[in-house]
């Protein structure tokens, strides 16, 4: 029997193939999410490549229908997709079955509402996980459901936000870990003149090659020697469902989650000036100066997108970047999208004459830090009311987890909402300085 308590995270559900998630209890679950959704209508369902996932939508289509719902399923597409579909077409909601970069034996659904807004831990999923544990629904007559191609849509879409003509050519290695990205990106390659070179497009959930994980450094090893054998002037990595991207310049050096929001963020202030632009607690402090110096306002956020979508629409907010990889913008009903986020970058580096790397120099190099370090904690809250005491000195905030800034630098440690790990994430305008503030922290932990 499925554990749904255990399967509804804090921001999607994720299990295991054949024991957490089944035909059978994902159609539970589409019952529940049918059920819970507050606006009429119809809902929209995609899924990715993996090889149950045809299977699981069609659980959760069978569920949404049983409670009335009329279905349209846009079929194999990348989850900033559903997104999309879900605004553009004006539907109550959104599911999509994936289990992004996570291994073959994974899978998943990510939720949304009306206007794309998030279905997270605070916005309801835990209300659809009760339904699904109480198994009582409201008795409806069912509902019909029809397949639609939003593809060609969609790339204009993402087209919107850039004029393609003044694209200059360039030679493109684009990595798309045998996942979404590759069916999707080819769609877009006739209206940009990109010479592009494609790399695991082929789709296949089992992810043979390497896990499509575009943050952990091994696996752009085979997209920068790419860049590299063929010359090219820039590469994008995807991740397994598509809606994560990292730019890598023209010497194979990825670009972080800070120096691309620093980035768009400028270029979304020339035509939006004095706008609001977000930053999760812990994008470095590179992307929230270049939004000042444009003259934007700076507001900081949780991480997570049911958080930050949430703040888009409360601040009224132009644009979001998180270090992970994730990008939101206004004019995507708020959400998230790796491809607009790379299309853009590559326009805005056409516009400057530059390249890739000269275009992310000055906001390279200005900090040390370091990648998010995990640690095992067994009583999160009362080491980090630890760590605040031995760093009294500084300037601190609880908006997520604990943040210390000093004038030089600053970390933070956030406690996972799953699992008993604290992860410490820091940077300093000094090599020594930030190597000195990690130690401390981390030996603040061991000694627990």
């Amino acid at each position: 029997m499925t554990d749904f308590a255990g399967i509804f995270k804090a921001y999607d559900v994720r299990g295991k193939v054949g024991t957490d998630l089944t035909p059978e209890s994902v159609e539970i679950i589409g019952r529940a999410y049918g059920d819970w959704l507050p606006t009429d209508g119809a809902v929209a369902v995609g899924r990715d490549m993996r090889p149950d996932s045809a299977a699981l939508a069609a659980g959760v289509i069978a569920g949404l229908k049983k409670q009335g719902r009329d279905v349209i399923d846009i079929g194999e597409v990348t989850s900033d997709m559903i997104y999309f579909a879900v605004g553009h077409l004006n539907l109550a909601g959104g599911a999509m079955v994936t289990a992004s970069h996570n291994p073959g034996e994974y899978n998943g659904i990510k939720f949304c509402r009306e206007e794309a807004k998030p279905i997270g831990e605070e916005s309801g999923l835990y209300e659809i996980r009760d339904a699904a544990i109480a198994g009582t629904f409201a008795d409806k007559a069912e509902g019909s459901s029809k397949e639609q191609d939003i593809v060609e849509d969609w790339i204009q879409h993402v087209l919107s936000f850039i004029n393609a003509a003044e694209l200059k050519p360039i030679k493109l290695a684009v990595d798309a870990g045998n996942g979404m990205g590759g069916k999707i990106f080819p769609e877009l390659e006739p209206y940009v003149p990109w010479e592009v070179t494609e790399l695991y497009f082929e789709l296949d959930g089992t992810f043979p090659n390497h896990i499509a994980n575009p943050l952990e450094p091994k696996n752009l090893v085979d997209l920068q020697k790419c860049i590299k054998d063929t010359g090219s002037d820039a590469g994008i990595a995807f991740d397994g469902d598509g809606d994560r991207a990292v730019l890598i310049d023209e010497n194979g050096v990825a670009l972080s989650g800070t120096v691309l929001t620093a980035i768009l963020a400028r270029h979304f202030l020339k035509d939006n000036p004095g706008a609001t632009i977000l930053c999760n607690a812990i994008c470095g402090r590179a992307a929230a100066k270049a939004v000042e110096a444009a003259g934007g306002k700076v507001q900081r956020t949780r991480v997570g997108h049911s958080f930050i979508k949430g703040d888009m629409r409360k601040y009224n907010a132009v644009f979001a970047g998180e270090h992970s990889g994730h990008y939101y913008f206004k004019n995507n009903f708020m959400a998230d999208s790796g491809l607009i986020a790379a299309v853009i970058g590559l326009y805005v580096a056409s516009l400057s004459g530059k390249t890739l790397s000269e275009l992310a120099e000055e906001f390279r190099n200005l900090y040390f830090a370091i990648p998010e370090t995990n640690f095992e904690v067994a009583d999160k809250m009362a080491m980090q009311k630890k760590i605040a005491e031995a760093f009294k000195d500084g300037e601190q905030d609880w908006l997520d987890g604990l943040t210390v800034n000093y004038p030089g630098g600053w970390f933070n440690v956030r406690p996972s909402n799953t699992e008993p790990l604290l992860r410490l994430n820091a940077e300093w305008n000094s090599q020594a300085e930030l190597d000195s503030i990690v130690e401390k922290v981390q030996g603040l932990i061991a000694s627990a």
